[in-house]
């Protein structure tokens, strides 16, 4: 169920929840592209028809003549691609006439040099589209403007203004008024990879370098790069919902060839010609016609946005209340000049001098709201969230969502693949058995029979996704091999033990392809070679090795698979599992090729046998743990966030590599239901997952539908649940997670595409600085917001205080804008840049609904404030007396008192500076002096100060202090700092504050309802 909720400027606050106004435009928009593109495909059909109609050619659709180097233009390629005109393309000769026209070998792709990619992309285009013209400066001013707590300080700015020029001339009139409107100015202003075959090999290129003519290998969850036709395909499902807006999987073949820029890769395998890129492409017209723009705005600036207009409301709220006694303090003639004169007297006093004097009091009323209003808080989010952003892609995490920064801070368990992120992917065959032989070494050729080498062979190299690329030049030394890491560790042991991939793979004829499932854990293949059919598969090994009922020894005999066999074979693969390694099974078996299906669509339809196989070989792959694994887990499991590995390997590995990361401690832990598998999860009622969820640390032989399962139960438990994934099937536990962590170097596009952080080198040490980070992002900002509403706090009682019982303030407009802006905006990046301490992993999450202001920052935030305002209203009462300024004129003994008041005042808060660096820690100068930019900043505000008070008296109506009284100011400062170690010894409660003054009203509101 949606809900909404009234807010106070819809167009800055709750940006991260669902517009649902805007996205219904933004569909509104894409089907009517859609809607244009059908006219237009009708349009160009309907004028095909005449054409042909004219010239009386009916039948066949004439060869076009050159068009600059190749015999086909954008045209009428794009006439084929957008309109899914099948007949054109037959007439054209089918994709591989059209590959002629193209130049393009639909084996070995196009010449890769940089001559004839160049001149693909001036004669076609380049696979790039025109961004939409993005929002002019003045439209962001315009929205900036629309802010309530602008809104109040731009309201003070012109009756300041207007007051000022009322009351002391053009010449020094605007001061308070022009330094208002310049914080308001300030605060405004401030406020893919692809792989393509190319000259016979694969290479990796940008999504943006693909040129028509390319041929690109499509695998399940890529995402199609252009628009293009089929030239092989097995299984092939796309899903076209962002074009089509329908839901279905649409199956690909040699009579529906046509694939469209923008579409994913649901099912199988294939590859495609490409013949339209860029602007060409329906997704390229789409993609130029709609801004991803989301606005999006985070759940932390969004709970501030609130804090920063309440406080501006009670700010107003006390100036009116100021407002009002002043005026009637003055009306009842209880106001006092500065010679001691009655200010009112009824009768007597002129109606000129009296709307002077009721527009000075109008003037300490837009004074205190001035001090109310905290410019300086939107600034800080943005500082910190693009601070954190940019130190974060240095820590090789890309954040796609704002509002992950500050969730992963809160995060409570991690559930991470094992393979790539717990591990380095970097895989090796070091044990193999054939038969109940081991090959010792795994690569020993002569230790087989030639025909088990000949159908191992034949097995492993029709059953890939993977390539191995000899060149003509270098021979099997430069020899590149390609595919998943498992695939390339089974294809570089099978080229050891000798086998010729080219030349099996031309030998052989594909005629159907199970690809690699997740939820089955395998993947098959029927391959004919002469009058011979094979059925390979290749899985995980327990499971291959349930269906099969032979297997043949390294003797080329075939052998009945009996209890013991099967026994000695488990045995061997919990073995090798227990040294924490991949085991995986080959097996096949012979098929009639009569009872192959004859047409290709049935045989697309075909279901491959899986039982009755003959085992081949089982291999043991070594993936070793990561460096710095150990210490990541153990750093997470101190800082309250448990880690929990869900693989798809086999349960004995997973536990293993559990052991050696630190998931499990110890042997001992590894029982059910710590440890568990999959299937065992899924059965389980809703209730039981829930109780079963907080106990699991391992789960092996998953699928993806188990980790999703997971994550809804841990979720239901209230964690906060970060999960990483790379495979399509993980998109949906991804989207479910709180913090969805794609891994950026094994994800697939559709992964990526359902985060909200990509983990650039796949490491799980990365996703813990993920971690770090958002909490520092957290912590940096609740840092700042107890130095802002300490200053605010004590600015707006001195003055309110002062005020009321004197009817003048000491802290003028000017002085409180250098305060309340310039100091908080320089605050802002001093405190907003603090790097992520190892303290920050030290501490339990942060709770989904734990107060932003903590006790410990009211505390804080009390003591200083209590400070502040006792000493300055001593000194706005007696210091004129503690001063010795009695002989002084009253006019001269007010300014330098005043001034002092103010140079104090500044001088407390760049000491408390440094007290809000560690909230919660005694030293406050861990770290300080490596901190440059904070240094600097103090440095920078103290000097400002010092120019402002000797240099700016005119401007802010200050008077030169003696250096006597600047060491004063500096001891009253410097009382902050052992002040501060003293209020940290004071216990605060655990519960929160507010909690203690919503009781009451909950239990009211309870009784009510009782």
């Amino acid at each position: 169920m949606q809900q909404a909720a009234l807010v106070l400027n819809a167009s800055r606050r709750f940006r991260y929840t669902l517009d649902l106004r805007k996205e219904e435009e933004k569909e509104q928009r894409r089907r009517t592209i859609r809607a244009h593109a059908q006219v237009i495909r009708a349009a160009l059909l309907f004028k095909l028809a005449g054409e042909q109609a004219t010239i009386g050619c009916i039948c066949k659709i004439s060869l076009p003549s050159p068009i600059g180097d190749y015999l086909i233009g954008v045209e009428q390629l794009a006439s084929i691609s957008r309109d899914h005109n099948f007949s054109a393309l037959q007439e054209y000769g089918g994709v591989k006439g059209l590959s002629d026209l193209l130049e393009t070998n639909l084996e070995k792709g196009i010449d890769g040099d940089d001559a004839n990619v160049t001149k693909r992309r001036n004669m076609f285009g380049s696979n790039t589209y025109p961004r939409k013209k993005g929002r002019s400066f003045l439209m962001f001013l315009w929205e900036a403007w629309q802010d309530l707590t602008l809104i109040i300080l731009i309201v003070a700015a012109a009756a300041s203004l207007a007051l000022g020029i009322k009351t002391e001339g053009v010449e020094e009139g605007w001061y308070d008024g022009g330094s208002i409107a310049f914080a308001v100015f300030l605060v405004i202003f401030v406020t893919g990879r692809q792989l393509v075959i190319r000259d016979g090999r694969p290479v990796e290129i940008s999504i943006f370098d693909i040129v028509v003519g390319d041929v690109v290998p499509l695998n399940i969850g890529d995402q199609v790069p252009a628009d293009g036709v089929l030239i092989t395909g097995h299984s092939l499902g796309i899903d076209e919902s962002s074009m089509t807006g329908e839901s279905k999987i649409v199956h690909k073949d040699q009579k529906a060839p046509f694939l469209m820029s923008g579409c994913k890769v649901a099912d199988g395998v294939g590859t495609m010609l490409v013949t339209g890129v860029g602007i060409n492409t329906e997704w390229g017209l789409l993609m130029a016609s709609i801004s991803e723009d989301t606005g999006e705005e985070t759940p932390l600036q969004v709970r501030l946005n609130g804090v920063a207009t309440f406080i501006g409301i009670v700010g107003l709220g006390v100036a009116v209340s100021v407002l009002a006694v002043l005026l009637i303090r003055y009306f009842t003639g209880h106001t006092r000049d500065s010679v001691g004169n009655v200010q009112f007297r009824r009768g007597v006093t002129s109606v000129g001098d009296a709307v002077d004097d009721v527009i000075k009091i109008i003037t300490i009323a837009v004074t205190i709201v001035v001090v109310a209003v905290p410019e300086g808080l939107p600034l800080a989010v943005t500082l910190t969230l693009a601070y954190s952003m940019r130190k974060m892609m240095a820590d090789k995490a890309l954040v796609r969502r704002l509002s992950a920064c500050e969730t992963m801070g809160s995060a409570t368990t991690i559930c991470s693949d094992k393979t790539g992120t717990l591990t380095l992917n970097e895989m090796t065959v070091v044990e193999a058995y054939v038969g109940r032989k081991k090959i010792d070494p795994p690569d020993g050729s002569s230790q087989l029979h030639p025909d088990v080498s000949s159908l191992l062979h034949e097995g492993i190299a029709c059953n890939t996704l993977g390539n191995v690329f000899v060149p003509k030049v270098g021979g099997e030394e430069k020899m590149e091999i390609s595919g998943s890491p498992t695939e390339k560790a089974i294809l570089a042991w099978a080229v050891k033990l000798g086998m010729k991939f080219d030349v099996i793979r031309e030998e052989s004829k594909i005629l159907h392809v199970f690809p690699f499932n997740s939820e089955k854990k395998r993947g098959g293949v029927a391959v004919q070679n002469d009058t011979k059919v094979h059925i390979h598969w290749k899985g995980a090994a327990e499971i291959v090795l349930g269906s099969c009922t032979e297997y043949v020894d390294s003797n080329d005999c075939f052998q009945p698979m009996g209890e013991e066999d099967k026994e000695f074979f488990s045995k061997s693969i919990n073995q090798m599992a227990a040294r924490s390694l991949r085991c995986v099974a080959i097996a096949y078996r012979s098929f009639d090729l009569e009872k192959v299906p004859n047409h290709e669509e049935q045989r697309d339809q075909w279901v491959l046998p899986e039982n009755d196989l003959v085992l081949l070989s089982i291999v043991g792959i070594k993936d070793p743990c990561r460096s710095g694994v150990q210490d990541a887990v153990r750093i997470c499991m101190n800082a309250g966030v448990k880690v929990r590995m869900v693989t798809g390997d086999n349960l004995q590995t997973a536990k293993a590599i559990a052991l050696e990361c630190g998931i499990l401690a110890s042997e001992s832990d590894a029982t059910e239901p710590t440890i568990i598998e999959g299937r065992a999860f899924r059965v389980l009622s809703e209730k039981e997952r829930e109780q079963v969820a907080k106990k699991i640390l391992v789960m092996g032989r998953s699928s993806p539908n188990d980790k999703l399962l997971l994550v809804q139960a841990l979720r239901m438990n209230g964690e906060v649940v970060a999960v990483t994934g790379d495979g399509t099937n993980d998109a949906p536990a991804l989207h479910e997670a709180d913090i969805g962590l794609a891994m950026g170097i094994q994800g697939t596009e559709v992964a990526k595409e359902s985060s909200d952080i990509i983990i650039l080198d796949d490491n799980f040490a990365s996703v813990v600085k993920v971690v770090r980070w958002g909490r520092s992002v957290y912590a940096n900002i609740q840092k700042f917001i107890q130095f802002q509403l300490t200053v605010n706090v004590a600015a707006l009682v001195i003055n309110v205080v002062a005020a009321v019982s004197s009817g003048d303030v000491p802290l003028n407009a000017v002085q409180l804008l250098w305060v309340n802006l310039i100091m908080d905006t320089l605050g802002a990046l001093a405190l907003a840049t603090e790097p992520p301490t190892d303290h920050l992993m030290e501490r339990s999450p942060v709770g989904r609904r734990e107060p932003l202001i903590t006790n410990i920052m009211w505390r804080n935030l009390l003591v200083q404030a209590l400070y502040q305002v006792g000493v300055l209203l001593v000194l706005n009462f007696c210091g004129r007396s503690i001063l010795h300024l009695k002989d002084e004129t009253r006019k001269h003994a007010t300014e330098v008192k005043n001034t002092m008041i103010f140079n104090s005042f500044v001088l407390c808060q760049i000491f408390n500076e440094f007290n809000a660096r560690k909230p919660d820690e005694i030293n406050v100068f861990t770290g300080v002096t490596k901190n440059y930019l904070f240094m600097g900043i103090v440095g920078i505000t103290f000097v400002l100060q010092i120019i402002i008070i000797e240099f700016l008296g005119k401007f802010t109506s200050t008077v030169k202090l003696s250096w006597k009284l600047w060491m004063v100011s500096a001891a009253i400062g410097l009382v902050s700092w052992p002040l501060a170690v003293i209020g940290k010894l004071i216990p605060v409660p655990e519960k929160p504050f507010a909690g203690f003054f919503t009781k009451p009203f909950r239990r009211r509101r309870a009784g009510h309802s009782a």
